[in-house]
């Protein structure tokens, strides 16, 4: 129990002391009798960004038949209900009878307690509980270590003071929030509406209309020509390593692939696209570069630090490689490992794996100037034949159109989503004369710089006002929001409604 001084009237308990702890339990999923729209019963997926204090349902209900066959209970309405796991720390109350899956420990409280009061303080807990928890795969916290939380329980009618005074103030911080999200919100409509406007050739039309850059179907052609006489002067190179090898009697190298031509758009393929201004073209994304999916590098294998860091799912954001996001390294690689999965500056990865239907992924981010990268696996790179403008294309890989056609390819099962490299590879996409690359590039950066100074301000609001209501939370469990209210209000804090009294009423309460 803490030893920290509480304000006149209150004391020191247990979560134990307020009332009954259940755990919730879940019916055999290979029984589809057990799983009928007649029991509302919840997980602690339900309530991940989940923002009200009350809930009536999950997305699942189990049938009445599920609920006895299973170590589910019913909870009273009005119970508050806590996730133990997976993650710890949700808290909520129940709108109506309603069970919970094991991964919660629950109060039934007294009715001698404000069930609001024990709600305000479990979202302000985590840490507490989290400390209490226990577990090597993953952390837990049992029935008995939630009931020995402890908790600072004020006189029943301060209780209801506070809970007062906090949705008073997180009244105005709400607000606050809300106008931050909805900026946020229309900072990323307005990302969108600039690269529609420079995929459409908006952006550069007074500029093309000056400087008349040559049609990119030009510039296309002389890649086809470069491309083809690079794969001969491989081939010569291969033929020349081979002979040699015959000679020394070593192993011959593999033969260069020869580049995969696949057959221009057709003219009903090219009605179907939007149309576009006078010199550009669309292609294909192998016209224009290769792709290569990433390898399953072997987790046990990762260390802290090392010469190679290994890119993840995780480390790929919208526009940012995020370097320091869970970092995995690798001290040694061999040759081949690196030759097919090393990155090169300009690449462009794109991430494949999320959730269905949720395009939680689909992301593109640009290799810059970081060095000694590999490729892991459910990751793409889109490397770009000379002289592209990579730049151009890690923005026009994130237009509406491409993402649009990016998730017409996806795969898998209710949970994951999968989209393979048919869609890094034989997707269409914009290509203008190169020196509009440029220009279309100065433009789109001029305009998204003010965006991400925007964001950032943004961000940091964000984050300040979540350190202005733990600070609330926690002035309110150490009395320091009601002490004008106690002042007033001196007979409701001593004698029959100090909370030690109220501690013995329900002591006794649980004997009868």
């Amino acid at each position: 129990m803490s030893s920290k001084a509480l304000p006149e009237g209150w004391c020191w308990t247990k979560i134990g002391d307020l009332g009954q702890i259940v755990a919730g339990g879940t019916p055999s999923t290979k029984i589809p009798e057990y799983w009928e729209n007649e029991v509302a019963w919840i997980t602690p997926a339900d309530l991940s960004g989940y923002q009200n204090k009350f809930i009536s349902k999950g997305r699942k209900s189990i049938s009445k038949l599920g609920l006895e066959k299973s170590s589910a209970k019913l909870m009273p309405q009005g119970s508050i209900l806590f996730s133990s796991r997976a993650p710890i720390g949700y808290a909520v109350i129940a709108a109506n009878e309603i069970c919970t899956n094991q991964g919660f420990k629950n109060l039934i409280p007294s009715q001698l307690i404000f069930n609001e009061y024990v709600y305000y303080f479990l979202k302000s807990a985590k840490n507490l509980a989290e400390s209490y928890a226990s577990g090597t795969t993953f952390k837990e916290i049992t029935a008995r270590g939630f009931a020995k939380l402890p908790l600072p329980l004020p006189p029943f009618p301060e209780q209801h003071a506070i809970v007062e005074k906090l949705e008073e103030l997180f009244s105005d911080l709400d607000d606050g929030v809300a106008s931050l999200k909805q900026a946020q919100a229309q900072l990323k409509t307005y990302r969108q509406a600039v690269l529609k406007y420079a995929f459409e050739g908006k952006l550069t039309a007074a500029w093309r209309e000056t400087n008349r850059p040559a049609p990119a179907a030009a510039l296309l052609e002389q890649i086809q020509v470069e491309r083809a006489a690079q794969y001969q002067r491989q081939l010569e190179e291969w033929q020349q390593a081979c002979a040699r090898a015959n000679v020394s009697g070593a192993k011959k190298p593999p033969k260069p692939q020869k580049p995969k031509t696949l057959p221009p758009l057709s003219a009903a393929e090219l009605a179907e696209l939007p149309k576009l201004p006078a010199g550009w073209c669309w292609v294909r994304l192998s016209e224009i570069s290769e792709a290569f999916g990433g390898y399953a590098f072997k987790s046990q294998d990762f260390s802290d630090k090392g010469k190679y860091q290994v890119i993840k799912i995780a480390n790929v954001k919208v526009g940012q490689i995020l370097l320091d996001s869970n970092p995995a390294y690798l001290e040694n690689a061999d040759e081949e490992s690196i030759k097919k999965y090393g990155l090169q500056q300009g690449d462009c990865l794109i991430t494949l794996t999320g959730t269905r239907k949720k395009r939680d992924y689909g992301f593109v981010a640009m290799v810059k100037n970081e060095q000694n990268l590999l490729l892991n696996q459910r990751l793409a790179a889109i490397r770009f034949f000379q002289p592209i403008l990579p730049d151009f294309y890690q923005y026009a890989l994130r237009t509406q159109h491409f993402q649009n056609n990016f998730f017409k390819y996806e795969t898998g099962n209710v949970g994951q989503g999968n989209v393979g490299m048919k869609s890094v590879t034989e997707e269409t996409i914009i290509f203008p004369p190169l020196a509009e690359q440029r220009q279309i590039v100065q433009e789109i950066e001029a305009r998204l710089s003010v965006c991400d100074q925007l964001e950032q301000t943004i961000a940091a609001s964000l984050r300040t006002a979540e350190s202005l209501r733990q600070s609330l939370l926690k002035h309110a469990f150490e009395g320091k929001l009601t002490a004008d209210w106690r002042a007033q209000h001196p007979d409701l804090i001593a004698g029959e409604h100090a909370a030690a009294a109220l501690l013995e009423k329900i002591r006794k309460e649980k004997i009868v």
